[in-house]
């Protein structure tokens, strides 16, 4: 398939809307992506004719419905590079996957002085889950910081690493300012003192290449919504050998092998992490939407969003009183930035009466708001659907909300 930007927003329903008077400008796909037809139409042709629950039935809709499922986990373990199907474990999102794995591994596995290490650029979704483990089991916490790009810094990183160092966990790539993190290389250095190693690719999977065979990680966390799939729905990749030793995070259906009131086993992974009633629909949603990403391609897609990304920043660059938070050499395309004497929620909300949708905020990573020494930042997050005409449109309006403030 071919590269078209004017076909592939055809593909997008919601990009046709306007939003008080003007077309909709949507430049917050970091908060979350829009959805393409062929998504949205895989979502309603389960619930108009194959809705049933999964591996529990011997009747045509169920067996379709399972097979439906479990095609979905397969398209999961080909976008990713997994070895098995096995080792994709269905979830709500990346933060659920993150929970699984500070609960299920971290909270069986630490004891007191045992540490965890993060980095300064993390989500509180992989801060906090952690600080429970670390409560729950006498482990400490440590960070490894970064230097004013918003890179991580290596030096420090390897530094912080030692036989103590028993889980690190680290963006793929950083929410706030679009950074992307040699994940390879440090989970190599963290496999060098025996550590175990989770990657948050919440705000990765849409924008570059995925392989956990290549980078080699021990777990890997990813959302749907954050790559055109529903909200509610993302998987946690881990390997099998982890996964099997790991006990279940959740009791109830679908993840027992036998239940008696004296002892229950359970199933084999994945089951035995998906306990209750899966969410079908959107599984498979999220299959449609890895597929559709693949006909694109995933490099077509990763060129084009660069090109975005140099354009706007350009435009950044030559813009009187605008400084850009975050200046790493290799990033997604994420433009945060600030206006000198003017709160971002001002800027956001200006921005939406031109029809311009930023996220403006903390953006749950407020350790790295407090190291920029700002409360807030605007962040325009671009996608594949997004044209240079769309940053134009953002620049001459955030030149209407200095006039406005002059």
């Amino acid at each position: 398939m071919s590269f078209n930007v004017d076909k592939i927003r055809a593909d997008f329903p919601i990009l046709q809307q306007q939003v008080n008077g003007k077309l909709l400008v949507y430049l917050d796909n970091a908060a979350t992506t829009q959805k393409p037809k062929v998504v949205l139409d895989a979502l309603i042709n389960y619930y108009q004719t194959t809705n049933s629950n999964v591996h529990r039935g011997v009747h045509t809709l169920s067996m379709q419905a399972t097979d439906a499922y479990e095609a979905a986990r397969t398209t999961c373990q080909k976008f990713i590079n997994a070895t098995e199907a096995r080792e994709i474990i269905f979830c709500r999102g990346t933060t659920e996957a993150i929970n699984l794995v500070a609960q299920a591994y971290g909270r069986n596995t630490l004891k007191t002085g045992d540490e965890i290490l993060i980095s300064q650029l993390e989500h509180h979704s992989n801060i906090v889950p952690w600080q429970l483990v670390c409560e729950q089991t006498g482990a400490i916490l440590k960070v490894a910081p970064i230097n004013e790009q918003g890179e991580i810094m290596m030096s420090e990183y390897q530094t912080l690493l030692s036989s103590k160092t028993k889980i690190v966990a680290i963006n793929h790539v950083s929410n706030s300012l679009g950074t992307i993190n040699p994940v390879k290389e440090m989970t190599m250095m963290a496999h060098a003192v025996g550590a175990k190693v989770l990657i948050d690719g919440a705000q990765a999977l849409a924008h570059v290449n995925v392989d956990v065979q290549d980078i080699n990680c021990d777990f890997y966390a990813a959302s749907g919504h954050k790559v055109y799939a529903p909200m509610g729905i993302g998987f946690l990749y881990g390997k099998a050998a982890i996964l099997e030793a790991m006990q279940p995070y959740q009791a109830g259906g679908e993840m027992i092998q036998t239940v008696s009131f004296l002892k229950s086993t359970y199933a084999p992974i994945p089951q035995k992490f998906e306990a209750g009633t899966p969410n079908v629909g959107d599984a498979i949603a999220l299959g449609a939407a890895l597929t559709y990403l693949t006909k694109i391609g995933r490099e077509n897609i990763h060129h084009y969003e660069h090109e975005l990304l140099d354009y706007a920043t350009q435009q950044a660059d030559n813009f009187p009183g605008l400084r850009i938070i975050g200046t790493a050499k290799d990033k997604i395309s994420i433009l945060a930035f600030v206006l000198d004497g003017i709160h971002p929620h001002d800027v956001g909300t200006i921005l939406d009466h031109e029809g311009i949708a930023v996220r403006t905020g903390h953006h749950c990573t407020m350790p790295l708001m407090e190291f920029f020494k700002v409360p807030a930042t605007v962040r325009a997050s671009m996608a594949f659907y997004n044209t240079k005409q769309e940053i134009d449109e953002l620049f001459c309006a955030l030149r209407k909300v200095q006039e406005m403030f002059e």
